[in-house]
């Protein structure tokens, strides 16, 4: 078990804590923005700015005099996370799907976001995990210290390491769980909400989802790094390396995948729809309508591309730097 009673307990004190049950009413009661650079009218665009989004086990921290908003979502059982430095106005932002990845994941973002203050305040959000074990109009408060399920492990280490740290931090939403659960006509579980972006010049956090548009750069070559990261040592219990703070650059790092991600890609490649669900998602009945055809261009993407040097010669980053109209263009990582 990675995290402990007291990890539980302080998750479910936090979850009953008034304030924390207004903000998340609060919360649900937010319009969802859909981000898109489409350009039709029930997008945000026109408002969004420079984004920076993030995938599934990956973290970026921004700068707000270079990023207007930073966000992620097609989280189910996953959670994101958003820290920021009150005063810096330093943001970090992370899309954790394991309680392995947590205690190095949040030294991570908080290695720019961090300063020698020592007390100094960083606000904390949570928003995903939704509740994927209690059958719908259950007693919460009767959980158990021996769990299944994703997310409640998952929410139990965030909470759980978040206090054994030494920084200061004020949790201003926590909207995971039974506060981001909805229950079908079939008493069936989905999330409320998927994702969020947050506006770094306020840090005020927002519900939202992407399309396509906007996930990116280099959507594919991300979404295998999530699956093949196992294979790679240097990823091991940690998040992701994909932004560069300094530079506003995305700067993907490597990541090695060897012939068997080829030999599992095709094997999947072969399964119809409902199988790719079952097999494939922690949570089949609530993930999201591009669900399987991610996961088939990701497999083809495997299939075409076996030798993950062609993705990372040299073992360098794939780099790309913002073009005048506000899209992505991959460079030599050398300029």
């Amino acid at each position: 078990m990675l995290f402990t009673s007291l990890g539980m307990d302080t998750l479910v004190a936090l979850m009953e804590h008034p304030l924390l049950v207004s903000a998340s009413n609060t919360f649900n009661t937010v319009v969802e923005k859909n981000i898109s650079i489409s350009g039709n009218s029930s997008s945000v665009t026109s408002s969004v700015g420079k984004l920076v989004y993030i995938f599934q086990r990956e973290y970026a921290t921004v700068d707000p005099t270079l990023v207007d908003v930073v966000g992620t979502d097609e989280a189910t059982t996953c959670v994101g996370v958003a820290i920021r430095n009150r005063k810096s106005r330093m943001i970090s932002a992370a899309h954790m799907d394991s309680p392995e990845v947590v205690n190095n994941g949040l030294t991570q973002m908080l290695s720019l976001v961090a300063d020698q203050d020592p007390d100094a305040l960083y606000d904390v959000h949570l928003i995903g995990g939704f509740d994927d074990i209690s059958p719908q109009h259950s007693n919460h408060r009767k959980i158990q210290t021996e769990l299944e399920g994703y997310s409640y492990p998952l929410c139990a280490k965030i909470v759980e390491s978040l206090r054994n740290r030494s920084e200061k931090f004020q949790i201003g939403t926590l909207h995971i769980l039974w506060h981001n659960t909805k229950w079908d006509s079939k008493g069936i579980a989905s999330p409320i909400f998927h994702g969020f972006v947050v506006e770094t010049s306020t840090g005020v956090i927002i519900p939202a989802c992407f399309d396509k548009t906007t996930r990116c750069p280099d959507e594919i070559v991300r979404r295998i790094r999530v699956t093949a990261n196992f294979e790679d040592p240097t990823w091991s219990g940690r998040l992701l390396d994909t932004y560069d703070t300094s530079t506003d650059r995305v700067a993907i790092a490597p990541c090695v995948w060897t012939m068997r991600q080829k030999r599992i890609a095709m094997k999947l490649q072969s399964l119809s729809d409902a199988e790719i669900l079952l097999f494939c998602s922690s949570s089949p009945s609530a993930e999201g309508p591009e669900f399987v055809d991610n996961e088939r261009r990701k497999w083809d993407y495997l299939i075409r591309h076996p030798d993950w040097t062609e993705a990372f010669p040299h073992r360098q980053p794939r780099v790309f730097e913002r073009t005048v109209d506000g899209t992505w263009a991959r460079i030599d990582p050398f300029e």
